[in-house]
């Protein structure tokens, strides 16, 4: 029941819709089962001689034919505008929900697999929701109607059909309960097939740079092929429904047939008519009929059923970072305080990524991050804006705990540049639009001027209406990096974080950039995580990150004292520069 009040929340304007679909179908069932009591009429008044009862009988068919077809039409209607506008506001809710969710909780659930919760799950609970509102309905209420009229001619022929009906269903029942759990294994491989489609288009230039394209081949042949083996198993399981079903319908058929004729002939017509037997043979099609349509109800059900757990599983699932109530909208300046702050990706984890962190950042300060691969260098900025929760200790931003901020507020206050930038499918003026909705070109120009992205803009024939594909693809990472440092800017935030942002620029291009940040936005607290020395060597403090832990603090100076890392890092990169130069 958790699960159908989780879904029905997802009908909303389309519960009028909803309710006359069953209304519609109510009437045709009704309409439908009446036909062949007039039907026998029809038949046993034609041995008269007189036209009269066939017109008078063929005019009541007429009509109730026609109503049961304009009810069925109308029934049609409304399920399938019910049905398709369900899933529209499913997909929503599901791509509403995972917008709230914090880093965290999309690895969770992985990229893909949400993907396919949106796509395939949907499209499945869709097609059961739309034969719940008209065949669900439809099917049992025209079993019962035709039980009943079935008892009105004769109640020991009905009992043929109402003895079958249980048998039957039995076995579908069976039959469907064993096709369950290789359902919910295939949509489980569904995800992983998906997971190897995205991971090839993504990487498709690696893929090609290393001649892999037979391996990728292989690997998603190998994916598809279990996908399908289980899926065949599973149809071919859950298609015995349909043998099942026709020997039941020819049993019932024959045996009504066989005694139904003998009864006619003993009783010369008294007990039983050929209009009546005519009638208990067409509901006998309408009874077996029903239980065929409740089996593809069943099947589709089944096949659904797994998808409604994993949407479910998505709308169910509270983000792990929110807002809190009445939480602070405005962050008084750009300082930062790690106060004790240790911190792990899961629950489950061992070890911290971060362990201790104590660090006080002044307001307007340029502080310098370098540190080795795994080091947690981007795991501790993360922590500023919230897109991760401390796990031990408090981080502050303008002297307050971030977790007392609203998220908006907070992350309005941030800018941050990450390791993988990302552009979306635009034109650049829409991209950098990303940091300010109203921005003017005026302010635009500025901030490309600042991250010295206008040297190439100016270059494109379209200016800043030039088309950027998905991803950046048809830029260089160079300029997709400026262009992201430049939508930043247009954020105008108290806190501005580098996250390896400059890697992909030549260092005059990166000396200029971080010029400009020092004349341009003086106020504004930088923090620049970097590989390079050059990139960091004139902050006002550099961080050198070792373990998870701060291992040496200091100005570039102070930290060549120390003959520690960072002097072992510049060393490193000044012997290969020197290399180069006498090359």
């Amino acid at each position: 029941m958790s699960h159908v009040k989780v879904l029905a929340g997802s009908v909303r304007e389309f519960k009028k819709d909803t309710i006359l679909a069953p209304v519609y179908i109510t009437l045709e069932a009704v309409l439908e089962t009446v036909l062949p009591t007039v039907m026998a009429s029809l038949i046993d008044q034609m041995g008269g001689g007189s036209m009269q009862p066939v017109v008078h009988y063929g005019l009541i068919l007429i009509l109730v034919a026609m109503a049961s077809l304009f009810c069925g039409t109308m029934a049609a209607r409304h399920a399938a505008t019910a049905s398709c506008g369900y899933a529209r506001n499913l997909r929503h809710d599901l791509f509403y929900k995972v917008q709230t969710y914090a880093f965290s909780d999309i690895d969770q659930f992985s990229s893909s697999s949400l993907i396919t919760r949106m796509t395939t799950d949907v499209t499945n609970i869709q097609n059961a929701y739309g034969m719940i509102i008209r065949i669900a309905f439809r099917a049992p209420l025209m079993m019962i109607f035709a039980i009943i009229m079935s008892l009105t001619i004769n109640v020991s022929m009905a009992m043929i059909f109402i003895f079958m009906v249980p048998v039957i269903a039995f076995i579908i029942f069976l039959i469907s309960w064993g096709a369950i759990p290789i359902f919910r294994r295939i949509f489980h491989e569904y995800d992983e097939m998906n997971n190897s489609v995205q991971e090839n288009v993504q990487g498709i230039r690696v893929v090609k740079s290393f001649v892999r394209e037979d391996y990728e081949i292989r690997k998603f042949k190998e994916k598809s092929e279990k996908v399908r083996y289980d899926f065949t198993h599973a149809v071919r399981l859950v298609q015995l429904t349909m043998p099942v079903m026709m020997i039941g319908i020819f049993a019932a058929m024959l045996t009504v047939a066989a005694r139904g004729t003998r009864l006619i002939i003993l009783s010369n017509g008294t007990q039983l008519t050929t209009g009546d037997l005519s009638a208990l043979i067409t509901y006998g099609v309408q009874i077996m009929a029903s239980i065929m349509m409740v089996s593809m109800i069943v099947v589709m059900i089944v096949m659904s059923q797994e998808s409604i757990e994993r949407v479910c599983e998505v709308l169910d699932h509270d983000a792990s970072i929110t807002s809190p109530e009445n939480g602070i909208e405005t962050v008084a300046d750009g300082s930062i305080d790690f106060d004790h702050v240790s911190f792990r990706y899961s629950k489950k984890s061992t070890r911290n990524a971060l362990t201790d962190i104590d660090l006080h950042i002044r307001s307007g300060e340029t502080v310098g991050i370098i540190g080795g691969t795994g080091s947690s260098k981007s795991s501790m900025v993360q922590l500023i804006s919230r897109l991760y929760d401390a796990t031990e200790g408090t981080v502050k931003v303008g002297g307050v705990d971030v977790k007392e901020y609203d998220l908006k507020a907070l992350r309005d206050a941030v800018a941050v540049v990450l390791q993988k930038n990302v552009l979306f499918s635009g034109t650049i003026a829409d991209n950098l639009r990303w940091g300010n909705k109203n921005a003017t070109m005026e302010q635009i120009q500025h901030a490309c001027h600042l991250a010295r992205a206008d040297e190439f803009i100016d270059q494109f024939p379209d200016g800043y209406d030039t088309w950027i594909e998905q991803g950046g693809t048809n830029v260089s990472g160079g300029q997709k990096q400026r262009l992201c440092i430049a939508r930043a800017l247009l954020k105008n935030p108290k806190i501005l974080i580098l996250d390896d942002s400059t890697s992909a620029v030549d260092t005059r291009t990166d000396a200029l950039i971080r010029e400009s940040f020092r004349d341009e936005i003086p106020d504004t607290t930088k923090l620049i995580i970097a590989q390079r020395i050059s990139s960091v060597q004139d902050a006002d403090r550099i961080l050198v990150m070792d373990g998870g832990r701060i291992a040496e603090m200091g100005t570039h100076e102070q930290l060549l004292k120390l003959h520690g890392i960072y002097r072992e890092v510049y060393d490193t990169q000044n012997a290969s520069a020197n290399g180069k130069e006498a090359v």
